[in-house]
């Protein structure tokens, strides 16, 4: 599957923005998407997961509250609401998928097989 990731911006710190996540190819129903996001200089950090099948959530602790994941099976796209933007938020934003993800390990980037380029969001203070 081949991930295409839209929807980053410049914004002022209390902003919003959503983050799109398009798919090809077949069954995006059975993968289990996430966004993880990278700031320079720092390592590629867990953001948000919505699991394939049940559609639970998780979230990590930065973004509980603000932060919002969604999925349109029909569109073949996931989605990332963003609220309350923070300057800390600046980052690559990427997503994405695995077809074999097993909840334990939803926070591991390495376990995702399928990446999209990624989406530069940046908010000002």
């Amino acid at each position: 599957v081949q991930l295409q990731a839209s929807g980053g911006g410049l914004v002022q710190a209390g902003a919003s923005l959503r983050l799109s996540c398009a798919a090809s190819g077949p069954s995006f129903s059975r993968y289990s998407m996430g966004w993880f996001r990278q700031a320079p200089g720092k390592e590629r950090e867990f953001v948000a997961n919505i699991f394939r099948n049940s559609g639970r959530t998780y979230y990590a602790d930065f973004v509980k509250g603000r932060f919002s994941i969604s999925r349109d099976n029909v569109k073949n796209t996931v989605y990332l609401q963003m609220n309350s933007l923070k300057p800390e938020d600046t980052a690559v934003y990427y997503c994405a998928g695995s077809s074999t993800l097993i909840m334990s390990t939803i926070r591991d980037s390495q376990q995702y097989n399928y990446w999209g380029q990624g989406t530069q969001v940046t908010v000002s203070s």
